[in-house]
């Protein structure tokens, strides 16, 4: 079975009674970030945090630990943190290949066994993303939009123009190398309707999923990258009628008011293969 990835919620390590309320929401992937919502004095505290969440909680399979950065003085430390009950470490602001590298060496040399998450979170990283995703380490990646803007030197603005061709390229080299990508964050946790219009936005350009700051956000995102039921049964009718087509000799028929060929075929497929994963 793949692992879903259509939710992923962050909680500030630091704070031990929100990594206790993971397992209540139950998002695809929890992530205990040591990173930016840790102030440095606290560090210490959220790599605690981590291994005692580690030891008492049954969810810690579908559990990744967001580092700082590699340029950061706790990075190194970070990693040596890292309990084996860890699904996966989220490597932050990931520039170029040569990052990857540096990061595995320093994964392998304190004997973690974990997954690579990388975020894509600046402008040298963006226009690095195939070399990025070409790497054999690197599982899987999310788009830091506000943190990418900020490098750019631009404006986060409610319609998303500004990351449209970020977002566009990041989704054509999900698709190249078969690497899983996940959807900024939306700050106003109370905007349930500009998530639900991101989350619609980022799954036609190909990502699988979305990023989650409030535990409310979770549903919304499972909901959003999850096939309806009546798509799901539409999916079911199209393919049926399709390879009876197929069977007679014609591989291009109307159904349901459409032309159906081999490309729709392959997107009711997708639709079932995703529903059964």
């Amino acid at each position: 079975m793949n692992q879903k990835m259509r939710s992923m919620l962050f909680a500030p390590g630091n704070k031990y009674e929100l990594l206790q309320k993971f397992s209540k929401i139950q998002p695809d992937i929890a992530i205990i970030d040591l990173e930016d919502a840790v102030p440095d004095s606290e560090k210490q505290v959220a790599r605690e945090n981590l291994q005692k969440y580690a030891q008492e909680d049954k969810t810690a399979a579908t559990t990744y630990v967001r580092v700082n950065a590699l340029v950061s003085e706790h990075f190194e430390e970070d990693i040596r943190s890292i309990p084996p009950q860890i699904a996966g470490i989220v490597i932050p602001k990931v520039n170029d290949a040569s990052d990857i590298e540096w990061a595995t060496q320093a994964i392998e040399r304190n004997s973690v066994s974990a997954k690579i998450l990388v975020g894509i979170e600046t402008v040298k990283g963006l226009m690095s993303v195939q070399d990025i995703f070409g790497t054999a380490s690197v599982f899987a990646a999310y788009f830091g939009a506000e943190d990418y803007i900020h490098d750019l030197g631009g404006l986060r603005t409610d319609g998303n123009d500004e990351v449209l061709f970020a977002r566009t390229q990041i989704g054509i080299s999900s698709r190249l190398f078969g690497v899983p990508v996940v959807d900024q964050i939306v700050a106003d946790f109370s905007d349930s309707e500009r998530f639900m219009k991101e989350a619609q936005q980022a799954k036609s350009l190909g990502f699988t999923g979305k990023l989650c700051i409030h535990p409310s956000q979770v549903p919304l995102a499972n909901q959003s990258f999850s096939s309806t039921p009546e798509e799901i049964q539409q999916a079911i009718e199209l393919l049926k009628v399709y390879d009876e087509a197929v069977a007679n000799g014609t591989a291009s028929i109307v159904h349901d008011g459409q032309m159906v060929d081999e490309a729709l075929a392959k997107q009711a497929r997708r639709i079932l293969s995703q529903n059964n994963d």
